[in-house]
């Protein structure tokens, strides 16, 4: 296999390298600051993928930030215009436009860096705003076209970072973690959400069950409630197991990461059945010890790959 090459500089107009690397570290601090899991399962890729990653998750988490922090609802319009004008600086970036976001810097050079698709932004920028118009979502259906620009394009903006064999197939299985990893937040977070005025259980699965949207807000789970959250997690499940094969597309030094971060979020829902379906007015975690564990037993695996990656000869062609 040929040696991956990390990306060599790529200009964007405007930008000094200060600036850049400012940037690419305001990404790191928000990526460890907000996504404690997925910023452990980071920490087992090679430096220069890490960086990378850091910036589509600065992207997601500050778009998400614009939308949900502002949490007046005489806020609406304000939020609305600072997410519209948030992703026109972005595209303006794309074609060269000077860019002086303290996020952006790190993520244009990082979607030129890998040709990453401009489609799958837009999709996410799209489902950020019906955030701020929606409050439920009739059919699971209804939810997966939501999802798709909320969390399977997530998956397959990092495709490119990680690498694989089969592009095109590894894309889909990302895609199916990325739609397992934000229907175990729903699951997770049914209160914070409620707390916003969102439902992201579908109302015609509330419906099946018997569940009342008022139902959600109780200090207790009814065994309706219960029963409708462990029809999502075997749901959750099912989208882990169409993803699971992608795994073994990626580059040996990104699968360490992808497995933690897989293990690690699957195990959300192992401590929601372990609370008995009990989370409506708490966020259940999963153990620091369990986090440490899954991870370590993957960083012999990590450190292995990376090591043969750099030990492999780097052929350019036209070189003597």
């Amino acid at each position: 296999m040929a040696r991956v090459v990390a990306p060599g500089p790529v200009r964007v107009a405007g930008v000094e390298p200060r600036t850049l690397g400012a940037a690419y570290e305001r990404c790191r601090q928000l990526h460890a600051r907000h996504g404690r899991t997925y910023y452990l399962a980071t920490r087992l890729l090679p430096g220069w993928k890490r960086r990378h990653v850091h910036a589509v998750y600065g992207f997601v988490r500050y778009a998400d930030e614009i939308v949900d922090d502002l949490s007046s609802a005489l806020d609406h319009q304000r939020r609305a215009a600072a997410l519209r004008a948030w992703g026109e600086q972005f595209f303006a970036g794309l074609r060269g436009a000077p860019c002086r976001d303290p996020v952006l810097p790190a993520v244009l050079h990082t979607v030129r860096a890998f040709d990453l698709d401009v489609a799958d932004f837009e999709k996410f920028l799209d489902s950020m705003a019906m955030d701020l118009d929606t409050g439920g979502y009739q059919t699971y259906q209804d939810l997966l076209g939501y999802m798709d620009g909320s969390a399977a394009v997530i998956g397959t903006m990092l495709t490119p970072i990680l690498e694989s064999s089969d592009p095109p197939a590894a894309r889909e299985h990302a895609r199916q973690l990325g739609l397992a990893f934000q229907l175990t937040n729903f699951i997770r977070d049914v209160g914070e959400d409620l707390d916003r005025g969102r439902v992201y259980l579908p109302q015609a699965d509330l419906e099946r069950f018997g569940v009342r949207r008022a139902d959600l807000a109780a200090a207790t789970a009814t065994p309706q409630v219960a029963e409708l959250l462990a029809f999502q997690v075997d749901r959750a499940r099912a989208h882990y197991r169409a993803a699971q094969p992608g795994i073994d597309l990626l580059a040996p030094s990104s699968r360490p990461c992808i497995r933690v971060a897989t293990q690690l979020y699957g195990a959300i829902l192992d401590e929601v059945e372990r609370a008995r379906y009990q989370i409506l007015q708490g966020r259940v975690r999963v153990p620091r010890h369990r986090r440490l564990s899954v991870a370590g037993r993957q960083l012999i695996a990590a450190r292995a790959a990376t090591r043969a990656e750099r030990r492999v000869s780097v052929t350019i062609p036209g070189s003597p």
